[in-house]
């Protein structure tokens, strides 16, 4: 081995040891320097580097023969491709568990008002149609108001009065009763 003229190392370089013979290759090729010490080497190219097409397998090249719809057979002979194709059914699995999700509506307040809210029947959004009643509030006034000497017919007051009374919230799309409000 001859020795190799040592020249001053700029400062992207490394120093070159005694005895070892340094080979510069082609830009982008990446080599293991021969020898007992590697030196330093060109890095490798951007597709070394990337492996662009390494994780993808390449599709096959289309096979040169008759392009009306016969496909080539094992013993080289034309055979029509199926029908149609199907796709296996899953086999059932007996431990398999059947998960039903429940969606729990938080407890809704009625009041004498009505409400917006999602109807638990028919599962739209709606605002609730209100039905008065006569409930524990109107049949208490309209006796306060006979022991009070209304006995004339003004002791059934407390009947024509909405707000002495009991009130019934209905859905009207499916006229189903979601609550009620009790006024006492």
């Amino acid at each position: 081995m001859q020795d190799i003229e040592r020249r001053k190392p700029g400062p992207w370089q490394l120093p070159t040891p005694r005895g070892v013979e340094v080979k510069m290759s082609a830009p982008g090729s990446y080599q293991a320097a021969a020898g007992p010490s590697s030196g330093p080497t060109a890095p490798p190219s951007y597709e070394e580097t990337v492996a662009v097409n390494s994780y993808y397998p390449t599709p096959p090249a289309p096979v040169p023969g008759p392009a009306t719809g016969l496909m080539t057979g094992p013993d080289g002979k034309g055979m029509n491709p199926p029908a149609y194709y199907t796709q296996p059914v899953p086999v059932p699995n007996p431990n398999a568990i059947a998960v039903q999700t429940v969606y729990v509506q938080q407890p809704i307040s009625f009041f004498d008002r009505p409400v917006q809210m999602c109807c638990p029947s028919c599962n739209k959004m709606i605002v609730t149609q209100l039905s008065y009643n006569a409930g524990a509030l109107t049949w208490l006034s309209c006796g306060s108001l006979c022991l009070l000497g209304c006995v004339a017919g003004c002791c059934f007051i407390p009947f024509c009065v909405d707000a002495l009374q009991d009130v019934d919230h209905y859905c009207p799309n499916c006229k189903a009763l979601l609550g009620t409000y009790k006024r006492l």
